[in-house]
C-alpha cells in the first residue's frame, strides 16, 4: 500500500511538472486529453447577434467599486474578457491587454476583464489576489468578480481568456481568442479583437465573427 501511494503521489507530481513545463500549446494539447476538471458550462456560447445578458447585474471591481457591464460599456460598444491571475494562456495573453484597452477606448468601446474562477475563490483567484495582480500588472480596466460563475455561465464562457464584443446595442458581433498566437505576439497574423472594433469604428460588418478559444477552463463550483 505504502508503495502504490508513493508511486500515485510520484505520478502527480511529474505530471504537474510537465503541464507547467509544457507552456500555453503543450497545456492546451494536454487539456484536450483530460477528462475531469471543473464543471462544464451550463449553456452554449451565447450566439451572434445576442443581446449581453446580465447587463444591469453589479459585481465587485478590484477598486471595491460595483459596477455592471451596462455601466462600462462605452457608446461604440463593449469588449468583455473572461481571465484570471494564473492561467499560462492568460499569462501569455495579458502583455496585450494593455494594447487592447488603449485601442478600446480610443475607439469609444468599454472594456472589462471578468475573473469566474469561483472553484479558486479562497486562493489564486481570490479579490485580495485579483487586486495584487492587477496592480502588479498596471490594469487600466476594471476587473471583475464574477460571484458563482453566474455571468460566465449566461455567456457560455469556458476559457480565459475568452472573449465577448458587443456593438453600441450591446449585441454580440464577436466572440473567440484575442488573436490567432498566444506565444508570441510579433507573429500574430491575425489580429481578430482589433480587428472587430475596427469594424465597428467603420460602421462595417464583422468579418470574422467567431474563432475558438484556447485557455484554461473556468473553475467552477
Amino acid at each position: 500500500m505504502k508503495l502504490t501511494y508513493r508511486m500515485g503521489a510520484t505520478v502527480l507530481a511529474l505530471s504537474a511538472a510537465a503541464f507547467l513545463a509544457a507552456g500555453p500549446a503543450g497545456a492546451e494539447r494536454m487539456n484536450k486529453k483530460a477528462k475531469g476538471g471543473a464543471k462544464a458550462s451550463q449553456q452554449e456560447e451565447l450566439a451572434i447577434g445576442s443581446a449581453a445578458p446580465m447587463a444591469d447585474r453589479k459585481m465587485t471591481d478590484v477598486s471595491g467599486k460595483k459596477l455592471s457591464l451596462k455601466s462600462i460599456a462605452g457608446p461604440t460598444g463593449l469588449l468583455v474578457v473572461f481571465s484570471c491571475n494564473t492561467c499560462p494562456f492568460v499569462l501569455a495573453w495579458e502583455d496585450r491587454y494593455a494594447q487592447l484597452a488603449a485601442q478600446s477606448a480610443q475607439a469609444g468601446v468599454g472594456m472589462v476583464l471578468v475573473n469566474s474562477n469561483e472553484g479558486k475563490r479562497n486562493g489564486d483567484d481570490s479579490l485580495d489576489a485579483m487586486k495584487a495582480h492587477a496592480k502588479d500588472r498596471e490594469y487600466a480596466v476594471p476587473y471583475l468578480v464574477d460571484a458563482r460563475s453566474e455571468l460566465a455561465d449566461a455567456f457560455g464562457a469556458s476559457r480565459t481568456p475568452h472573449v465577448f464584443l458587443f456593438d453600441r446595442d450591446l449585441k454580440l458581433v464577436y466572440r473567440g481568442a484575442i488573436d490567432d498566437n498566444s506565444e508570441n505576439a510579433k507573429k500574430v497574423k491575425e489580429d481578430y479583437v482589433a480587428d472587430a472594433i475596427g469594424s465597428l469604428v467603420a460602421g462595417e460588418e464583422v468579418e470574422i465573427k467567431t474563432t475558438r478559444s484556447i485557455g484554461c477552463s473556468i473553475k467552477r463550483k
